[in-house]
């Protein structure tokens, strides 16, 4: 069996797409994300689907808008039914890691009305965006051996 290609997308809050070196920013230099982007696919007209982070997440995991997929503010679950990036993947041999903050709210209403063991692995991808946990920076660190003041050097 052939390994799909790797893929890495990159998500950052409040930052305009011209402030990108490689989108052509007169000053800005960065190198790093220049170097990517020319190896790889660059949104560079990319909109925004809600005027706070956590639903356009929601909205770019699901493909679905804000007002049908549910999440319509930080900290307001993602539907247990809702099936996003993570699930399309995973079929397709990929295995989806979430580095970073997503403000992302477990549905624990829908998973106790199905029955989904939070701690259970499939409970953990529904709680994570049908993603695996790696490193959540929003102060959320799954093995606990992450020390989130380390990140800032």
């Amino acid at each position: 069996m052939t390994r799909p290609p790797n893929l890495l997308f990159i998500m950052a809050d409040q930052l305009r797409a011209d402030y990108l070196g490689c989108n052509g920013h007169p000053t800005i230099r960065t190198p790093h994300i220049d170097a990517l982007a020319a190896r790889g696919v660059n949104f560079s007209r990319a909109y925004c689907q809600a005027p706070v982070c956590g639903p356009s997440r929601m909205s770019f995991y699901t493909g679905r808008y804000a007002t049908s997929h549910g999440a319509s503010y930080n900290g307001v679950p993602l539907r247990v039914d809702e099936r996003t990036l993570g699930d399309h993947l995973r079929p397709l041999g990929y295995r989806v890691g979430l580095v970073g903050k997503t403000h992302m709210k477990r549905d624990n209403e829908g998973m106790a009305r199905l029955g989904i063991d939070p701690d259970s692995s499939r409970g953990v991808l529904v709680s994570q965006c049908g993603f695996e946990p790696f490193e959540r920076d929003d102060g959320l660190h799954p093995d606990e051996t992450a020390d989130p003041r380390s990140l800032s050097t």
